[in-house]
């Protein structure tokens, strides 16, 4: 009977999927390839401490799942650990079913079950696999797919699969935690901040003006502090095994988390042959970024006389790993220039960037997404560009003047060119042009590197030059142009389009993410036709990288090869710039689409594509309503302010749209307040609030306790203050101001002042008093030990000055 009901089922999907390129079963008898994926918790020491983590297999990362193309996968991943998991075959193009995603498209694994994946192997190339559970795949859920051709295309004697990650001693959800309550800690502790005296040592206090008007902190690079990033699971790898003049495939995965990286390789340009599994027309192709999900694979040549190096750098510089193959002395991979994040917020001020494109929308049913494009990011002309160009700070840039003024005429050009075009009309004779131009100027680079072999530092200096002004061309180099199909991708031009523009938008403050200020938990599915083209813009609104990714398809990513665009199943989206993609609809079901930065996920940045087909019945016990409300989870955290004069606590538990507060305050002369209070989030920086308010009526007595009901709003203002106005059941008004700016790395000084009038409107005043006020203002200093530990001292106008310890939690 069981057997009957599956077989209907699958007759029920192919009967909606005519068209649909997956189909679930070995129909066509392929030879079957098996593995079994066992997932356990165990302690492991990635950074220096022994910690919790997710292995596979015993490993992290898990082992490599090698297949030939046109054979049958059966996987089997049984979970030994304690909570439910999950595993997503990223790139693969298989049945809906099987894709991984639990609540959507796949149950989960429940603790101590076991799951079949099965599906048919129909491409070749290098994938990985990781889970789809919460924040899992930070703690080691992660591994390498190699899919061989049936015919080997290109020449070279051996092969190495290199995962990129990055690795916390946390608990993801604590950083995650950590990251909702807006503070600074993860920048400073790895060296990003930009506290207030060096931006006004650069000259730059009118940028960070400019910034604070707009309700940013300043330029960020990446949100998480990771004390390791790792090649294979080490942070230096070495494999001597290969010989000298042997040519190796380097198989690249960016498994991370969070990081993406620039990579560089010793020795000559390695060859580019590969981008998401996908052959490429190969190019000499050194310095290049790699954004989290994304896998690229190089031919390298093994020197004759050392090892090769292999390097990775976190895009905002904060930390290194390499590999080497070979033996003998290092031919020593190229430096590359950490981000100018002080130099990034000057350029962007002088280029008129508007910024604080909301990620949390009055009305989030209503579709603005053409007013938030035209609102929001950039807001010049050329006038204003030439400026922004011509006052560059180039401190770090390390090249000649002959050498700037090239280089800041062809990035000027690349820019105009970026920003006047659409993305689909493109005019090409003028790309052409501009493609000449940079293969000259490539050319003259790879000269001068020739002239200089015998200098590594010189050589390391032309890599930057030739390959961009590293944080000061506004992002221009984080491009896909080198990027070229071997075969058209180009679709019939008389098959029908649709044309989706999804604004990335996103709030630093409370670490929310979403597409068009809407977050997964407000938003409706995005319908896809059968046997159309969707064509989706990405307008980044925000200043963080999004890779996004598409789950069961591959899309052409528009660059200048126009009908040889390349295919990806990953796209990344840089700050304040457009990327265009488009794809065929020939498939069915749900299917998973989001930015790869897992917190940026977790934070709502995430949409449900739907081919409107029917559920498969076998979810039916599996609503995807818990999938949406992983992204919308209530996070809870606290302080404590135990000084010499007084002592606060302050306790708040928020998701997207709710927050539940407690704050209290006891002085040394006695003098107490509590505060209860719901939040409702109606924008980014807007709340309406109400709740409770307990105070002692006279100094240096409990006995006369007064509780009042209160309501009122809170707004972010520009330039960063928050504006509390209320009015309490006794109708009595009340206006505060608070705010907090960190002035040298690891202090940060505050200020809050209040104001309360009393008309008499319900107590009596005293005789001939008409109107009565209370002014309280505090001011004071924070110096931070460490990530839940900082000296504090203030003066309060009831409790005088004090100091003691601050305690996050």
């Amino acid at each position: 009977m069981k057997k009957i009901s599956y077989a209907f089922i699958l007759l029920l999907l192919c009967t909606y999927t005519a068209s649909a390129q997956s189909v679930e079963g070995n129909v066509d008898n392929l030879p079957v390839h098996e593995y079994t994926l066992t997932l356990k918790e165990e302690m492991v020491n990635k950074a220096g401490k022994e910690v919790k983590g997710m292995t596979v297999n015993g490993g992290i990362p898990g082992p490599t799942l090698e297949f030939t193309e046109g054979e049958y996968a059966v996987i089997y991943v049984k979970n030994e650990m304690s909570v439910e998991t999950s595993i997503h075959w990223h790139g693969l193009l298989l049945p809906n079913f099987y894709d991984g995603v639990p609540y959507l498209s796949t149950p989960p694994i429940e603790p101590g079950k076991t799951l079949k994946y099965e599906f048919a192997i129909k491409q070749n190339g290098t994938y990985w696999y990781h889970s789809h559970t919460m924040l899992q795949e930070q703690s080691g859920v992660y591994g390498s797919i190699v899919i061989q051709p049936k015919e080997k295309t290109l020449e070279y004697d051996k092969e190495q699969v290199l995962v990129l990650s990055d690795w916390t001693n946390e608990k993801p959800r604590d950083v995650l935690r950590f990251l909702k309550r807006g503070t600074e800690w993860y920048n400073i502790r790895k060296g990003t901040a930009t506290p207030l005296n060096q931006v006004i040592a650069r000259g730059a206090f009118g940028a960070q003006l400019n910034f604070w008007r707009q309700r940013m902190e300043s330029a960020d690079v990446a949100d998480v502090y990771y004390p390791a990033f790792l090649i294979n699971g080490e942070e230096k790898v070495e494999y001597p095994e290969f010989k000298p003049g042997e040519k190796v495939r380097l198989r690249i995965i960016d498994g991370s988390a969070s990081t993406s990286f620039w990579m560089t390789f010793g020795g000559p340009d390695p060859l580019l042959i590969s981008a998401d599994g996908k052959d490429v027309v190969p190019v000499k192709h050194n310095k290049t970024f790699i954004g989290v999900a994304e896998t690229y694979d190089f031919i390298v040549t093994i020197p004759e006389n050392g090892k090769l190096e292999y390097k990775i750098m976190a895009q905002d510089g904060s930390g290194t790993a390499t590999a080497y193959l070979g033996q003998g002395p290092i031919v020593a991979a190229p430096d590359i220039s950490k981000p100018d994040k002080i130099g990034m917020m000057q350029q962007m001020a002088k280029m008129k960037m508007k910024m604080g494109a909301p990620a949390l929308k009055f009305r989030p049913g209503k579709d603005e997404r053409y007013e938030m494009k035209e609102k929001w990011g950039m807001q010049m002309d050329d006038n204003m560009q030439m400026e922004g160009m011509k006052d560059m700070d180039m401190g770090t840039m390390n090249m000649d003047k002959s050498n700037m003024k090239d280089m800041e005429k062809h990035k000027m050009d690349e820019m105009q060119m970026d920003m006047k075009k659409d993305s689909m009309q493109m005019d090409h004779s003028k790309m052409a042009g501009m493609d000449t131009k940079k293969d000259s100027e490539m050319k003259e680079a790879s000269q001068l590197k020739d002239m200089n072999k015998t200098n590594p530092t010189a050589g390391r200096e032309v890599m930057d030059e030739a390959d961009g002004m590293q944080g000061m061309d506004m992002f221009s180099q984080y491009n896909y142009d080198y990027l070229k199909s071997a075969e058209k991708t180009s679709y019939d031009p008389d098959v029908p389009v649709t044309e989706i523009l999804l604004n990335l938008t996103g709030n630093m403050q409370r670490y929310i993410w979403s597409m068009n200020g809407v977050p997964l938990s407000e938003a409706d599915k995005i319908k896809i036709k059968g046997d159309e083209v969707t064509r989706i813009t990405f307008n980044n609104l925000t200043m963080m990288h999004h890779p996004m990714h598409l789950h069961g398809h591959f899309f052409r990513v528009i660059n200048e090869n126009g009908e040889y665009s390349p295919l990806k199943h990953t796209v990344n989206v840089p700050p304040m710039k457009q990327v265009t993609i488009e794809f065929y609809g020939d498939e069915y079901g749900d299917w998973f689409f989001h930015c790869h930065i897992l917190y940026h996920m977790m934070g709502g940045m995430a949409r449900i594509v739907s081919y409107d087909t029917p559920r498969d019945p076998r979810l039916k016990e599996y609503p995807v309503s818990k999938l949406i409300d992983e992204t919308d989870q209530f996070y809870s955290y606290g302080m404590i302010d135990a000084a010499s004069h007084m002592t606060t606590l302050n306790l708040i538990s928020s998701n997207i749209r709710n927050q539940f507060s407690l704050r209290g305050e006891y002085g040394w002369n006695r003098n107490m307040e509590v505060e209860a209070a719901y939040d409702r989030y109606l924008y980014d920086y807007l709340t309406v609030f109400g709740g409770v308010n307990v105070e002692n009526e006279m100094e240096d007595s409990l006995d006369e306790i007064t509780t009042t009901a209160i309501a009122g709003i809170r707004y972010l203002t520009p330039y960063l203050f928050t504006l509390d106005v209320r009015m309490d059941s006794k109708l009595r008004p009340q206006i505060s101001l608070s705010r907090a700016i960190t002035i040298f790395p690891r202090t940060i000084v505050f200020g809050i002042y209040e104001y309360q009038a009393d008309f008499g409107w319900v107590d009596d005043l005293p005789q001939g008093d008409n109107f009565k006020k209370e002014v309280t203002w505090s001011t004071g200093v924070e110096y931070l030990l460490s990530k839940n530990f900082s000296l504090m001292g203030s003066y309060d106008n009831r409790f005088g000055a004090g100091g003691g310890l601050s305690l996050r939690f």
